[in-house]
């Protein structure tokens, strides 16, 4: 099911959207530190769903009991 795949994208990109302004605005270490593991993090889940996307891996499971279903359904 692609459009899980996509509404995630989006949502990430409306994070980033709000975060961004913040990100050149931190001045502490600590600052600098949480900004990089929320961009690491979000570079994962992006990369994760364009691999779903492209069908480079297997869909999450969820997903994959509805394509069961389906497959069930037409025989």
């Amino acid at each position: 099911m692609k459009h899980y795949a996509i509404l995630r994208l989006l949502l990430a990109a409306f994070f980033l959207y709000f975060a961004w302004p913040f990100i050149p605005n931190a001045t502490s270490t600590l600052g600098f530190i949480f900004w990089g593991i929320w961009l690491f993090f979000l570079v994962l889940v992006v990369g994760a769903n364009l691999a779903t996307l492209l069908q480079m891996t297997r869909p999450p499971v969820m997903e994959q009991e509805e394509l069961r279903r389906r497959q069930f359904d037409n025989y």
